[in-house]
């Protein structure tokens, strides 16, 4: 971590001549269309007149007058007093000689509206000082990539039909060094030890829950203060950046969490900025969050709308993120969400419909895909708002993909279920695939799932430790073979008891057990799988990609199903047994004769399993059965999932 300087050096008076900000910029600022505005506000180290110092930059129209306070005067708001433009922007600006890299620094507001005064961060710092301590600090973003070749070619594994199995990663809490008072790693150590890992693993990405600096470490990143700073608990933003190239240059991408939906009310923070709600609704009905306790973004302002989607580019520009995942979207779309009767205010026609939002996510997406076409967004939607993963053009929200919260909440109530109840409760396995094709979605078994008293994954199941682990094979099984790319969180991988704990590193002593051992080797396998096989990702999308063998067959809580590629050739056969009562004999047809070799099996020894299977496979025989002129008499082991692939023969 660097080592922040002791500012000893004097700088002098504030300098008003130099600026960023050209007549074009304060022309793109006011028309909301400005979204590079972290080249031009915040703090810039730079040479004017040959002298060595710092620009400051900030937006606060209301204020009376704005002055940089910092460890090189004292904290003394009397000192370096900024300059209003002339322009109407609200823009206060100055350049002071002799601040360096590294100088603690604040912006003294004193407002022209109810005596208001307050030391505030600098919603453009790149750096901030370690919570919870507040202030921010002049930095610079030089680094020297060396992540070229997954820059030119990350395209291909980014698109959508592309396979993308994606670990959602805690930084704090995925690993930490527990024989030194368990302290949090570096990002320079965390690099080591996750590259490692997801390449072991066999992971396409890691989603990072969000980086941003979050003064509350408790909100796991969700109330961020310092939009623009990876949170210096764990290093600088060099290292930051260290980080991600080591994830690159090893074939894996990464996507980062981001909040535009809330943030705190912490005073140093966004909130009454210049003594008004400058970057939050005035009306609390639309301008705080219940739920959070946060204030939310004016998405009507256009200054509002440059801060946010300049943000966005900037992560995906400055630190080679290939994707967004957007929190919360659901929260924004809806002036009602989570409020009752009388709690909130219906838009220009009566609706309940954030048009101002729903305006500003489309517009967010066609200038990320514009700027970044090989990058994607992620939106965490969890309600049937249409078209969210549809461009813009077409009347969509212009979301690259969303996540697939229905199929999460039923799939796990089902697997809750005791297997005796099973078969009355089907649909819950079978309706996701009415739905499947509406959007482009990502199954996620999230962190959500694993806190606030859920329990754990494998905690989730019912049943002695054996039927725990195997159901948890079978979930996973079937969310791999489901269509729809994959999500888990960290922990669920080697089945960890516990639910997360964010204080806590992840309970890696476990996997000294065969039976987390087992999971986890099902988990490398189901990847490894996943990647090699075409049709368990090409067609995600696409109903072609899908097709029900049967899904009638509630008494034996038994589901078949197929899986297709691009390619005619690309056929995969997916059986799942939900009870712990094995099954032999158990015929399904299958699309064309030949060996059905059977590539995973989720019983099996070394998964933890009971052993049983098919001996590698099984010749197809010219018995009709469900509407095929071929079938299968498959062993199906208890809570299972079978993989099957036709062997194509010589001259076939």
């Amino acid at each position: 971590m660097a080592k922040i300087r002791n500012a000893t050096k004097k700088v002098g008076s504030v300098v008003h001549g130099p600026s960023l900000l050209t007549e074009h910029d304060i022309y793109l600022f006011k028309e909301g269309n400005h979204f590079q505005l972290h080249e031009k506000l915040g703090s810039h180290i730079m040479t004017f007149e040959g002298k060595e110092g710092t620009y400051f930059a900030v937006w606060a129209p209301n204020a009376e007058r704005v002055s940089v306070i910092g460890d090189f005067n004292d904290w003394n708001p009397n000192a370096h007093p900024l300059a209003v433009r002339w322009d109407g922007s609200g823009i206060w600006e100055g350049f002071i000689p002799g601040v360096e890299k590294g100088a603690l620094y604040k912006y003294h507001i004193e407002s022209k509206y109810h005596n208001y005064k307050a030391d505030k961060g600098d919603p453009f710092a790149l750096y901030w000082e370690i919570s919870p301590r507040t202030a921010s600090l002049v930095w610079d973003l030089d680094y020297e990539w060396d992540d070229g070749v997954w820059m030119k070619n990350r395209r291909m594994h980014n698109r959508l039909d592309a396979p993308l199995s994606i670990y959602e990663v805690h930084l704090g809490s995925w690993r930490k060094a527990v024989e030194e008072d368990n302290r949090f790693l570096t990002y320079r150590e965390i690099a080591r030890q996750l590259v490692d890992y997801i390449k072991q693993m066999g992971f396409t990405h890691v989603e990072l829950m969000p980086v941003m600096e979050h003064p509350f470490y408790g909100s796991w990143g969700y109330q961020i203060i310092g939009y623009f700073a990876p949170t210096s608990r764990f290093g600088t933003p060099q290292e930051f950046m260290y980080l991600i190239d080591c994830l690159h240059q090893n074939d894996i991408g990464v996507i980062l969490d981001w909040v535009p939906s809330h943030f705190p009310s912490d005073i140093h923070g966004l909130v009454y900025f210049d003594g008004t709600h400058l970057f939050e609704h005035m009306d609390p009905r639309r301008g705080f969050h219940p739920d959070w306790k946060s204030y939310i973004f004016n998405y009507g302002r256009n200054e509002v709308r440059n801060f946010l989607i300049s943000n966005a580019l900037f992560w995906l520009d400055m630190y080679h993120a290939d994707g967004l995942r957007i929190d919360a979207v659901a929260s924004m779309l809806y002036l009602d969400y989570s409020r009752k009767e009388g709690e909130w205010m219906p838009n220009e026609y009566g609706g309940r419909e954030n048009i101002q939002a729903m305006n500003f996510l489309k517009r967010l997406n066609e200038v990320i895909y514009g700027s970044f076409p090989d990058a994607q967004t992620v939106a965490e939607e969890s309600t049937a708002w249409p078209m969210v993963t549809r461009p813009v053009y077409v009347g969509g929200l212009g979301f690259g993909m969303k996540w697939n919260m229905g199929w999460m909440h039923d799939t796990l109530e089902y697997f809750t279920k005791n297997s005796v109840h099973r078969k009355y409760h089907q649909n819950l396995l079978t309706f996701s695939i009415w739905y499947a094709f509406s959007e482009n979605f990502v199954l996620p078994l999230s962190h959500d799932e694993v806190v606030h008293g859920k329990g754990s994954l494998v905690g989730k199941m019912p049943g002695d430790d054996w039927q725990k682990q195997a159901s948890l094979r079978l979930l996973l099984g079937f969310m791999f073979t489901h269509p729809g790319k994959k999500l888990l969180f960290m922990g669920g991988e080697f089945a960890q008891w516990r639910e997360w704990i964010h204080d806590e590193s992840l309970d890696w002593h476990l996997l000294q057990y065969k039976p987390h051992q087992g999971i986890q080797h099902w988990v490398q396998d189901l990847n490894r799988l996943y990647r090699r096989e075409p049709a368990l990702y090409e067609l995600d999308f696409e109903r072609e990609g899908f097709a029900w063998i049967d899904f009638s067959d509630a008494d034996n809580s038994i589901i078949s199903f197929m899986r297709r590629g691009k390619s005619a050739e690309d056929i995969i056969v997916v059986i799942g047994n939900f009870t712990p009562v094995p099954r032999n004999n158990y015929r399904i047809g299958v699309p064309s004769r030949g060996f059905w070799k059977e590539v995973l099996n989720s019983d099996a020894e070394e998964y933890g399993g009971s052993g049983q299977g098919n001996f590698g496979g099984i010749e197809a025989t010219p018995t009709p059965h469900h509407g095929k002129a071929h079938s299968i008499a498959l062993t199906l082991p208890p809570l299972s999932i079978l993989v099957l692939k036709k062997m194509h023969s010589e001259g076939e």
